[in-house]
């Protein structure tokens, strides 16, 4: 069973959560799992003027995502930024390029799920997700999201994302916070829980 996370990560941390859903994946007896980046589409200039260089150098060392990963996989997960309210466009991008998955049905019956950063605590952390839905549902995957059996997403004693569409992280305005040890549990939940939904569907 090959469980792959693709995601796309501007500072770091949506990379962060996507290691703690590997971590949980990983937990479920015959999954292989794999994780890939998105192409960036951004300037090296531009990358540079928005500070985010340097916090790109922890992840240089993980391949690129194709629309093959997708196809060879039972279970994809998804990680990406917000862009008001929305997935960012490099995700969008790559999402746009796989039209022939599409035409092929490749990606029907598979597990779809999705997780996400925001700068502000009500900066769209669910509509970024739910909206991400909609191109999974027009690929007939079957979306998994985060029940409540995580207690994590109960936290009320501290600021912090999570909801039970997916993992989320909160990295303020200017990127300073990561991602707190309450978010990265419910990643790792979530990576748990879609490896092992994906294997009572193999």
């Amino acid at each position: 069973m090959k469980v792959s996370i693709v995601f796309y990560s501007t500072y770091g941390h949506v990379y962060q959560l996507a290691e703690a859903v590997a971590e949980g994946a990983k937990g479920v007896s015959g999954a292989e799992v794999g994780l890939y980046q998105v192409a960036e589409t951004l300037p090296k200039e531009v990358l540079e003027k928005m500070g985010a260089i340097d916090a790109r150098k922890a992840f240089d060392h993980v391949p690129q995502a194709s629309v093959d990963v997708l196809a060879e996989s039972d279970a994809i997960l998804f990680g990406t930024p917000t862009r008001f309210g929305n997935m960012a466009g490099q995700m969008r991008s790559f999402l746009d390029a796989t039209g022939g998955l599409w035409k092929k049905g490749a990606l029907i019956g598979k597990v779809g799920s999705v997780f996400a950063s925001t700068a502000t605590q009500h900066g769209g952390q669910e509509t970024t997700i739910t909206s991400f839905h909609t191109t999974l549902l027009h690929h007939g995957m079957v979306i998994v999201g985060v029940p409540y059996s995580c207690p994590e997403l109960s936290e009320m004693g501290e600021i912090t994302g999570g909801t039970p569409y997916g993992a989320t992280t909160l990295a303020k305005d200017d990127g300073s916070r990561q991602p707190s040890e309450n978010e990265l549990a419910i990643a790792k939940f979530q990576g748990k829980h879609v490896a092992e939904i994906a294997a009572k569907l193999a």
